[in-house]
């Protein structure tokens, strides 16, 4: 008899699966990155949204002596302030979530449909943030950068050279270097070719290849075009002068520092809505905290023979 003529036995799984409970996830979403550049930032409360730099006019008129066996006289001086300080104002990054009560209502088990759809809008609320740390124009980390600390690669791919090049424009403390995943391989291959693999270091339990010491951060948001992008180097902190994140504390409907949730009603089509906002800026307290490697080629490959 033909196996397709011959008669079922048993329950079969098509219909056995009707009654079974599938195991199911969170929905997942591929946008959603580690984001080390907030992690490793220093945060500082604002108030009121406006964070004033406040810096020394002529560092080099300050007067000092080292004195002598002798009664000669000392300087006279004094440390002046510029009169016009920049001051930054926080951006924000705002959203509002629209869900059907109905939905909420019916399709709440297992997963909470309300928690699930903020949470997905959090995260990708947290990485436009990211992105605009580094990309904004008015205060991104690319656009804070002065022509001083602004340096070419001598190859095209970045070369241990390079990179010791631009320690010494951020020498003071230096933290991290932050760049595109695919300049990080470039370098890796550079490192391999010259016979000087980088170490590695642990940060939030994950590894990180480092240059000196300095952990090599990745980030998608630094952009990467025409096949180029760009490895910047970052000193953190207010007590090393360095780059901080700014926040506003305690927002109505707080959630994580600088950001919040808030309930804005239902309409009469019964759809609850949820405004969600991240407010956020961030400062270079001096030139010297950041420096920048430009036209970073990612697509060099080299040819090993093996004898």
């Amino acid at each position: 008899m033909d196996e397709e003529t011959r008669k079922q036995t048993a329950l079969g799984d098509v219909a056995a699966r009707q009654l079974a409970i599938a195991t199911r996830t969170v929905p997942q979403m591929i946008t959603i990155t580690p984001r080390w550049l907030t992690h490793l930032l220093n945060w500082i409360p604002v108030e009121s949204g406006v964070y004033r730099l406040n810096k020394v006019k002529d560092a080099s008129n300050v007067e000092v002596d080292c004195s002598a066996r002798d009664e000669r006289e000392l300087p006279e001086t004094f440390v002046d302030y510029i009169e016009n300080p920049r001051e930054y104002n926080l951006s924000a990054v705002n959203t509002v979530l629209d869900v059907h009560t109905r939905v909420s209502d019916l399709y709440s088990k297992p997963y909470n449909q309300i928690s699930e759809q903020l949470r997905l809008i959090i995260e990708t609320i947290k990485e436009r943030q990211e992105s605009e740390l580094i990309n904004n124009k008015e205060y991104g980390l690319l656009y804070s950068i002065v022509p001083s600390q602004r340096i070419k690669t001598r190859t095209g791919a970045p070369t241990p050279d390079d990179l010791d090049e631009l320690i010494t424009k951020v020498w003071k403390e230096p933290g991290f270097f932050l760049t595109h995943p695919s300049a990080i391989a470039a370098f890796g291959r550079e490192c391999t070719r010259r016979g000087v693999p980088p170490p590695t270091v642990s940060l939030y339990g994950s590894q990180f290849l480092t240059w000196r010491g300095i952990p090599l951060v990745p980030s998608d948001k630094v952009l990467v075009e025409n096949g180029k992008s760009k490895i910047i180097l970052v000193r953190t902190g207010e007590a090393k002068q360095g780059v901080v994140g700014l926040y506003q504390p305690g927002l109505p409907g707080e959630q994580s520092p600088g950001l919040s949730v808030r309930f804005m009603g239902i309409n009469h089509q019964a759809i609850a809505s949820y405004l969600v906002s991240l407010y956020c800026s961030l400062a270079v307290l001096v030139d010297d905290a950041i420096a920048v490697i430009d036209d970073v080629e990612i697509g060099k490959y080299h040819s090993y023979n093996y004898q």
